[in-house]
């Protein structure tokens, strides 16, 4: 059942927590401060000493910051919504407020597989809400005002990015040494996405 409710109050909502969550990033990087003037270090070891959080939260700030770009011009085209978006939008959001976690502990376990993997599992995660989302709003002429039905193209161009995790985190857990660096992956985006526009036109 689709409500004919402007979508505005799901894309606020969706904002504000978000806008939560990319801030929790630095709250580690806060406490850092305050453990090395208790330790009595220099203001110069308080970057040196804290260089995986501060890799860690720069990082998780681009990927959140990546996926609302994402999302808020995917939402762009939603006239109506329903339980099922609104359903996996809520799982967006979860996975969203659940980074904070996994990126304290990738700053304090750099080079621990397990860490890698759940830092990129949860990524991933979010990343198949995001496609499930795009497929939603664009296959669903009740909901999403351009919607041009489940199109090969549609689908594809969605699936990329989660294609691309999946292959990050097979590697990652199948060859050592190099853990979250398989997120670079996720450059190949652009080209997969023109070589898909070109094998199906619009």
């Amino acid at each position: 059942m689709t409500t004919s409710r402007d979508p505005d109050r799901l894309v606020l909502f969706t904002d504000a927590v978000v806008a939560i969550a990319i801030t929790l990033l630095v709250l580690p990087l806060v406490d850092a401060v305050s453990e090395s003037v208790a330790e009595h270090h220099t203001s110069v070891q308080v970057i040196t000493e804290n260089q995986p959080k501060i890799y860690t939260f720069l990082l998780s700030f681009v990927v959140i910051a990546q996926y609302w770009i994402t999302h808020h011009r995917v939402f762009e085209n939603v006239k109506a919504y329903n339980r099922p978006l609104t359903l996996v939008n809520l799982l967006w959001l979860l996975t969203i407020v659940v980074l904070p976690f996994p990126t304290e502990m990738l700053g304090a376990y750099s080079d621990d597989k397990f860490t890698a993997l759940v830092y990129i599992g949860t990524i991933l995660a979010s990343s198949v809400c995001l496609s499930a989302l795009t497929v939603m709003i664009h296959g669903n002429p009740e909901v999403g005002r351009d919607a041009t039905g489940y199109t090969a193209r549609n689908v594809l161009l969605a699936m990329i990015p989660t294609g691309l995790l999946v292959l990050a985190f097979v590697l990652a857990s199948t060859v050592p040494g190099l853990t979250y660096t398989w997120l670079l992956l996720l450059f190949l985006s652009g080209p997969l996405g023109f070589l898909i526009r070109k094998r199906f036109p619009a």
